[in-house]
């Protein structure tokens, strides 16, 4: 599978396929004994494969762990146990279908946006009719409110203030949308689409702009404002289908992002989308199936590109400065995890534990 591991406290998480299942586990930071493991559904399979595609979410004492079919379960960190669940499907009649016809978003390659913890709930995109995206009590599951039409696609939902309002941003299958942190309602909606709801990269998020992306629609920055006591979401900036993410999240670090754009890097001004740098040769698969993750690293940002190396370089929108690179893995489209000088990476075959400040 592609789901990416978390670190929480003392413990990783991360999923897999065993015996033909998407199974989550738990393991210790410190030497990587596995505390428990636990099956949660049938896998999805497609042309991209199959197994688990959803980071599981950690908060202290509850994970929460989510299948490519929609089901959704919040375990007790400490031992794996059975909190509370739900399933999309049975419960907000959400559609999945598999990668048939004109199937859109998490529809047709399963749920990928993780959900969040916030406070003492759950925020996550569902995809059903009056129940695009979803608040639960994070304690029993029950649910707080409800809200839209919109089909999930692959992005997961944050929590900002804009306009002087909490919000719940999510990019859906029908584009980007921000509600209500409070009960849910709509304040604003961009509409975006994209060929089968690929959408899939997290949303940046950085004082009144909400800036996205994909394959098709570009690079996109929305301003929300307060215009005579409305909210108000507006284009700010665009850029063309060639700086479009197609599956790779960007970094903002200070007033720039930090991202890949087909497969170049690319530094661009986060109030202008001017580019200041791009390079190429640090990833090489073809520009349509490339990926990379990006950490922010205080000035420096850590990048893993989707044929295992591990590059650092200066965040430095003057140029690009390589600082230093190694292999660390083998093909993966899986986002690490960072934690206490610890880099955890998973490729197809196995999960490693990097020291990144080990002496020698």
């Amino acid at each position: 599978g592609f789901a990416a591991p978390i670190v929480s406290g003392d413990r990783v998480f991360y999923g897999d396929m065993q015996k033909g299942t998407e199974t989550f586990h738990a393991l210790r930071l410190a030497d990587g004994e596995t505390l428990w493991s636990e099956a949660l559904d049938a896998p999805h399979r497609d042309g991209f494969g199959t197994g688990p595609r959803c980071a599981p979410s950690g908060d202290g004492g509850l994970v929460l762990l989510q299948s490519c079919k929609g089901e959704l379960h919040c375990r007790r960190a400490e031992d794996g146990e059975l909190i509370w669940k739900k399933n999309y499907l049975s419960d907000f009649d959400a559609p999945y279908i598999g990668e048939k016809g004109k199937a859109q978003g998490a529809s047709r390659h399963g749920y990928a946006a993780s959900p969040i913890f916030d406070g003492d709930h759950v925020i996550t995109v569902a995809g059903g009719p009056g129940a695009a995206v979803v608040c639960l009590d994070k304690t029993d599951g029950a649910v707080i409110w409800q809200s839209q039409n919109d089909l999930a696609a692959y992005s997961p939902p944050r929590v900002a203030t804009l306009a002087g309002v909490e919000q719940v941003v999510c990019f859906t299958v029908g584009g980007l949308i921000g509600l209500d942190r409070k009960d849910g309602r709509l304040l604003w909606r961009e509409p975006m689409e994209t060929d089968y709801g690929r959408h899939i990269v997290a949303p940046v998020i950085h004082d009144d702009l909400v800036i996205v992306g994909s394959h098709q629609v570009g690079y996109i920055a929305t301003r929300v404002e307060q215009r005579d006591g409305k909210i108000v979401a507006a284009p700010a900036w665009k850029l063309g289908e060639e700086m479009g993410p197609n599956f790779a999240s960007s970094v903002r670090i200070g007033e720039q992002l930090y991202m890949l754009a087909g497969n170049r890097v690319v530094c661009l001004e986060v109030a202008t989308g001017e580019q200041r740098w791009a390079q190429e040769g640090n990833v090489h698969t073809t520009p349509a199936r490339a990926f990379a993750a990006f950490i922010g690293m205080g000035e420096r940002v850590l990048m893993l590109n989707d044929m295992g190396e591990l590059i650092l370089f200066e965040a430095d929108p003057a140029a690009y400065r390589e600082i230093s690179r190694a292999q660390v893995c083998g093909k993966n489209w899986c986002h690490p995890a960072y934690a206490d000088g610890k880099l955890l990476v998973r490729d197809a075959k196995k999960l490693l534990c990097i020291d990144l400040f080990a002496s020698g």
